[in-house]
């Protein structure tokens, strides 16, 4: 094993994650607002799963986005 690659395809990995998750979060925060489902006050609750069947990890990260 080669730990600076290891380090550096986990990095690359959770680059592409929060990205993505940016992303998501952000579109759906805005479309929410914009048909009334949210009034863009509200703390939203954040759940976000880690999984890798291969080594048993299943973690959770629990959290809060306010958007005001």
């Amino acid at each position: 094993m080669n730990e600076d690659t290891l380090n550096m395809e986990v990095r690359k990995y959770l680059k592409k994650v929060g990205i993505s998750s940016q992303r998501e979060i952000e579109h759906a925060v805005v479309k929410a607002v914009e048909n009334g489902a949210l009034n863009g006050t509200e703390i939203l609750e954040v759940h976000m799963s880690l999984t890798v069947p291969s080594l048993n990890i299943n973690y959770q990260i629990d959290g809060e986005i306010a958007l005001e």
